[in-house]
């Protein structure tokens, strides 16, 4: 008797917005090492502080949603707790902050936290997530509907070849940080968190397209906004970088999330996204000489109307690297933290043709890989002299933006 033979395994591949899309677009080669070989950086400064303000934030609106803190909240008493939980999480997953003085932990330490003093309060992750509860907090969390939901998706995998191709689908999935769902009363331009003098609103309000959306919908109607958190500046409209534009792939990844958010059978009409830069609320030496070449060079998004804040902007344009750093107003770090994304349908499919192309890209290199190529000519390194200068492989390299000096011996 001929037994048959077994059938070769079936896998559909899975793809994340942020841990694969967004990663490989900063430089496809640092993906192929940090995703698919999971050889990890060295420095993690940016993922530690991404997932840093992201729990600290979940936890802050658990805390306010179970016992309805007031706000202000003190930073020793009610933050500097959450903080230390949230940074035994991430020791666990093998995550440090890399400078010393971004963090200040109590653990291994004798001191309490009523025995921490302003210097240890001024250090930059702990003043960022001061700044982001108390600020957005009031504002933020009576909008919260759900928090950290995974959404999935499934599509055709693109230019998909019999015997070629892995997979004749492949899978989408995220995590939205915020879902908010709000209820459009008697008057189209108003909503029922009016009594809360609340930021979030007024400013959704103040934007023409959210304004046009609404105006379509009767009272009684409720809408979804996605919100989404950003342990970064605010990018420039145009990057410098030919291979990687943040703030358009940020713009990508919400309307993406709307097309998983709208398979979902429990969703409601999604009017707009949000997008929160908080580093713009405590901005880093870095981060100022970054916005002052982006001012300089025209290169920032006409979001904002930078011409009320005059004074802000002359105080960044004559400051120092040398110098402190100037005393900006709240109003112009709130308007550069907060970001509306409108939604079109139009626009949605052309995320999707974009995440498509991504997708293909990567499967292409992977088949390369898997046919013998090499790893450095199945996959391109391209990317700008930051992320290189960063980058862990830049040693061995071969299209390293970054020029190694030569070592001149005596």
């Amino acid at each position: 008797m001929k037994l048959p033979s077994r059938s070769k395994s079936y896998m559909i591949p899975e793809y994340s917005l942020t841990g694969d899309l967004l990663s490989f677009l900063t430089c496809n080669l640092q993906y192929r090492y940090q995703n698919k070989g999971t050889l990890p950086p060295s420095k993690p400064v940016q993922r530690w502080f991404g997932e840093f303000i992201h729990g600290v934030l979940e936890e802050a609106y658990l805390e306010w949603d179970l016992n309805n803190k007031q706000f202000p909240w003190d930073w020793k008493t009610d933050i500097r707790p959450i903080e230390d939980m949230i940074d035994i999480r991430l020791q666990v997953d093998g995550l440090y902050p890399y400078d010393e003085d971004l963090f200040y932990s109590l653990l291994n330490s004798d001191l309490t936290a009523d025995e921490l003093n302003e210097h240890d309060h001024k250090k930059l992750a702990s003043a960022r997530a001061e700044k982001a509860i108390n600020i957005w907090g009031p504002h933020l969390f009576p909008l919260i509907d759900s928090t950290e939901i995974l959404i999935k998706g499934i599509r055709n995998m693109p230019n998909y070849e019999k015997n070629v191709s892995r997979s004749n689908y492949y899978g989408i999935n995220g995590v939205v940080d915020v879902l908010s769902s709000i209820k459009i009363n008697d008057n189209l331009n108003q909503s029922n968190l009016d009594n809360y003098n609340n930021k979030i609103i007024e400013f959704l309000k103040k934007d023409p397209e959210f304004r046009k959306r609404i105006a379509n919908y009767s009272d009684g109607d409720e809408y979804e906004i996605i919100i989404d958190y950003k342990g970064m500046k605010r990018p420039p409209l145009k990057s410098i970088n030919k291979f990687n534009n943040p703030w358009e792939n940020h713009r990508q990844q919400i309307l993406t999330y709307t097309w998983l958010r709208r398979q979902q059978e429990d969703s409601k009409p999604i009017f707009a996204g949000i997008i929160f830069y908080l580093n713009e609320l405590v901005p880093s030496k870095e981060d100022l000489l970054l916005i002052q070449e982006e001012i300089a060079n025209d290169l920032t998004d006409d979001a904002i109307d930078y011409s009320k804040f005059a004074n802000d902007i002359e105080l960044i344009m004559n400051w120092s690297e040398d110098d402190k750093a100037p005393e900006l107003s709240e109003e112009f770090k709130i308007a550069r933290s907060i970001r509306i994304i409108n939604i079109d349908k139009e626009e949605i499919n052309d995320s999707l043709d974009r995440f498509d192309s991504v997708v293909f890209n990567i499967e292409s290199s992977l088949i390369k890989e898997i046919k013998g190529c090499k790893i450095q000519e199945a996959w391109k390194a391209e990317s700008d002299e930051r992320t290189c200068s960063a980058c862990d492989f830049k040693t061995f390299c071969k299209n390293n933006s970054v020029k190694n000096k030569d070592i001149k011996i005596p």
